[in-house]
């Protein structure tokens, strides 16, 4: 009995011994927190070789490398500041370092590696700083620059699109885009398209300066017809009028009250709220003329997607990200869109844009540097209509065709 006491004792002994050395080891191992060729990353790595450089001596280049000037960086890292600085026991990546790495992964779309080599981190150290600085940019910014607007404001944009595309009552033009992403685990069909990809889909509609207005990001790219417009928050807001639209107002020149609405293209369906052009070839002169007057009018969004994707061209190439981090690089890029243009002219120039020379389209610079746009979606809710839609769609034609350009 006394033996057994022993070789009890001195089996626990031996089993601390090594729990002991294991823990010693793990120590050993943790204190080197960097890889050895990542340890010169404050005089090697990119940020700390070329911020200071091109801030201070060669603006253009760093309005390239982050599509925004450096006044307007410095007013984004403001709002970010406190958020993105970190305290730790070991040196921390300064909230400069961390803001000028996102917006040089949403400008250019390159591989989470190849940043990571550049900026001398660990992969999955850039991974969280873009997830984080993501969240950091909407939770600041998303109250600002892209809040659903007020009755008083979608009564300007309804001015704006009258005065610009000679559309009355028109508060929006609205589309629907995939953005493509890695097959998700354990998903199934769940994001894989009709287009043979997988995608989650970007609802968005803007206002006639192609600045958004509202969006709705992240259904799945298997849903069509029924599914994506009557899903979305903005969808059943817009189809229940809980969107805040103008009440009836009068067609300009006339005694004729009609509703405020959005215009969308054929994959829409016809509703009193949203205005969508007459199906088939060979039409009539008067809704032929019709169809050309809203298309003028929904290009405006077709632009505002061209824009987004040529400044921030991390959305044209598939997001390797779980869905739920690549809806928050997709809804800040929109959110950066309105932000940087708001605040820099130069971010969306006259000649950036399609424009009209009569009847004549003008392609803008967009479109050069846009070889593959964002894929349509495709029908976004069954295109059943009501009689009064239909009334209300010949009425707005034939006013349209009494008032030329």
């Amino acid at each position: 009995m006394f033996l057994d006491d022993i070789l009890d004792i001195l089996l626990l002994i031996v089993l601390l011994m090594h729990e002991a050395l294991t823990c010693l080891e793990n120590i050993s191992r943790r204190r080197v927190w960097v890889r050895e060729l990542y340890q010169d990353r404050d005089n090697a790595g990119l940020f700390a070789a070329t911020f200071e450089k091109m801030y201070q001596r060669d603006p253009e280049q760093f309005k390239k490398s982050v599509r925004m000037t450096c006044d307007v960086f410095d007013l984004l890292h403001q709002f970010l500041e406190q958020r993105l600085t970190k305290s730790s026991n070991r040196p921390s990546i300064s909230s400069k370092c961390r803001l000028f790495l996102t917006l040089t992964y949403l400008a250019h779309g390159d591989s989470r590696q190849t940043l990571a080599t550049a900026f001398k981190m660990g992969r999955s150290t850039v991974a969280a700083i873009i997830s984080e600085v993501c969240e950091a940019i909407w939770q600041e910014l998303g109250g600002i620059y892209l809040s659903v607007p007020k009755k008083h404001e979608w009564k300007r944009i309804a001015t704006d699109f009258n005065t610009m595309w000679n559309f009355p009552n028109c508060v929006g033009a609205v589309d629907g885009k995939h953005i493509a992403i890695s097959c998700p685990p354990n998903s199934g069909s769940l994001y894989y398209n009709y287009k043979g990809h997988y995608s989650i889909v970007l609802l968005a509609s803007c206002d006639a300066n192609y600045t958004f207005t509202t969006v709705d990001i992240g259904a799945y790219g298997s849903q069509s017809d029924g599914g994506v417009l009557w899903n979305s928050d903005v969808g059943q807001r817009l189809l229940n009028d809980k969107l805040d639209l103008p009440e009836d107002d009068y067609l300009p020149g006339t005694n004729i009250k009609f509703p405020h609405f959005m215009v969308g293209d054929a994959a829409f369906p016809l509703k009193n709220c949203i205005m969508r052009p007459y199906p088939g070839a060979s039409l009539p002169l008067d809704r032929e003329i019709f169809n050309k007057r809203l298309s003028r009018a929904r290009r405006v969004i077709e632009n505002s997607f061209g824009i987004l994707c040529a400044r921030w061209r991390v959305l044209l190439s598939p997001l390797f990200m779980h869905p739920q981090t690549a809806e928050k690089v997709v809804k800040t890029t929109v959110l950066l869109h309105n932000f940087v243009k708001f605040h820099d002219g130069s971010y969306c120039p006259a000649d950036y844009v399609d424009q009209y020379n009569g009847e004549e389209i003008v392609n803008g610079l967009w479109r050069k540097d846009v070889s593959t746009p964002l894929r349509n979606h495709g029908r976004m809710a069954c295109n059943n209509a009501a009689r009064s839609a239909f009334a209300l769609r010949d009425q707005l034609k034939d006013y349209i065709v009494s008032n030329p350009i």
